[in-house]
């Protein structure tokens, strides 16, 4: 389970990357900083989202789902809020887009690693 979560944070490193490097408005200095921004990334995911989760419920489901992605910008948000510098979003427009290309990275990433695990 720990190693799996050491995965998960390392594949969302990965996924902060490869949209630092498709947008412009959104700036991160390097692989340290991202594993940084990841972990913080699930240390809210875990305490934080589920309480905006509960607070939204009927917005959420509402619109089946997709404010999820309006949280997990949030998140984003609040990450780079604490990081400072090294890891910048240039408006809450663009965390919305780059929380969709992480969850589709993150799911590519996912599913090629249970696919060859099988």
């Amino acid at each position: 389970m720990l190693l799996r979560w050491f995965l998960s944070i390392f594949f969302n490193a990965i996924a902060l990357i490869a949209v630092a490097q498709l947008f412009n408005s959104f700036t991160l200095e390097g692989f340290g900083p991202a594993l940084i921004a990841s972990f913080i990334l699930s240390i809210l995911n875990v305490i934080v989202k589920p309480i905006l989760v509960i607070f939204t419920l009927p917005i959420t489901v509402v619109t089946l789902g997709l404010f999820l992605f309006v949280i997990n910008a949030v998140t984003l948000m609040i990450t780079q809020g604490l990081m400072g510098s090294t890891f910048v979003i240039d408006g809450f427009g663009t965390a919305i887009i780059a929380s969709i290309v992480i969850s589709i990275i993150n799911l590519l990433l996912n599913s090629l690693i249970r696919d060859s695990t099988r």
